[in-house]
């Protein structure tokens, strides 16, 4: 069940949203339906809507995780009324004045009711106070500008300054094309803010969703002092036609699926949508053990 305060933030960003094309007093009242269902795009399987939300947006059927939008992830991860948004406003601007960039940005914005592709955020999981930024592949498929790069090291600095650990949720297609040199440079800042973070003596736990790609992948995706996946997400760089493309040879089976990366290595664990905020109560956990055991 979604927590009060995330139900509020939705209702206000709908409003908000409705407010900015002009139609909030004429929202047509539809009377709910009986059978309103979502399809699996991996199974083809047919689910109630309401029997997806009470399975996380996890299919029944086979598995497949449903990708989710910023606000609910945060709601499933932190204790029920500890959510404080950080940097709320903090947007993009156009800095190359790429043609039609700021329509994409205004259209993304009502589509979505987010402010950008990035949410940052001080909360408490199992009583324990975190920082948490969580990507939305809703907005712009989740890619990174100048905007979300500012966001989260702005959120990796302060949780080096309160000593709380870090927790980065990523889902994202990389690098966001209309701001060019500049999205890229992204991904040194970032990579640089959490080497600071961690020389201080910070715990960062990346978790990487379905899909995680490009340069967010190269950056500080792949940073964390323990890396969790969703099972069945994509993680890579390039996508797994330009490579097989690019060497000319046939990829093997499930390459750059999230058990590919768990059985070379790349990840600690796959862990279950439902199974997340216990995984993440316990690394807390020993990390707090580990940090008492050395005098932290």
């Amino acid at each position: 069940m979604e927590q009060p305060n995330f139900i509020q933030r939705r209702a206000r960003l709908i409003q908000l949203k409705q407010r900015r094309e002009g139609r909030e007093r004429d929202v047509p009242r539809r009377k709910p339906s009986k059978a309103v269902f979502g399809k699996c795009p991996a199974c083809g399987g047919v689910t109630p809507k309401s029997a997806l939300v009470r399975s996380l947006y996890v299919c029944p059927a086979c598995g497949y995780h449903h990708p989710i939008g910023a606000y609910l992830r945060l709601s499933l991860l932190l204790d029920s009324h500890s959510f404080r948004e950080l940097d709320e406003k903090l947007t993009a601007a156009n800095p190359l004045d790429f043609p039609g960039y700021e329509e994409k940005l205004r259209a993304a914005r009502r589509s979505t009711g987010l402010a950008e592709a990035l949410v940052t955020a001080r909360g408490m999981i199992d009583g324990r106070s975190v920082v948490a930024a969580v990507l939305d592949s809703q907005f712009l498929m989740g890619s990174m500008g100048a905007a979300v790069g500012e966001k989260l090291t702005r959120a990796v600095e302060y949780a080096g300054r309160t000593r709380r650990p870090l927790i980065i949720c990523s889902a994202s297609g990389g690098a966001r094309m209309q701001e060019g040199i500049v999205s890229l440079m992204q991904m040194a800042k970032t990579s640089a803010a959490l080497a600071r973070f961690s020389q201080a003596g910070g715990l960062y736990i990346s978790i990487l969703t379905h899909p995680t790609t490009s340069g967010v992948t190269a950056s500080f995706a792949s940073l964390g002092d323990y890396t969790l996946a969703e099972p069945g997400a994509l993680i890579g760089f390039a996508g797994p036609r330009v490579i097989q493309q690019t060497i000319g040879q046939t990829l093997p089976e499930g390459f750059q699926r999230s058990e590919y990366l768990q059985e070379h290595g790349f990840l600690d664990q796959i862990v279950p949508r439902a199974q997340l905020r216990a995984a993440l109560v316990r690394l807390l956990r020993l990390h707090g053990k580990e940090a008492r055991a050395h005098g932290g």
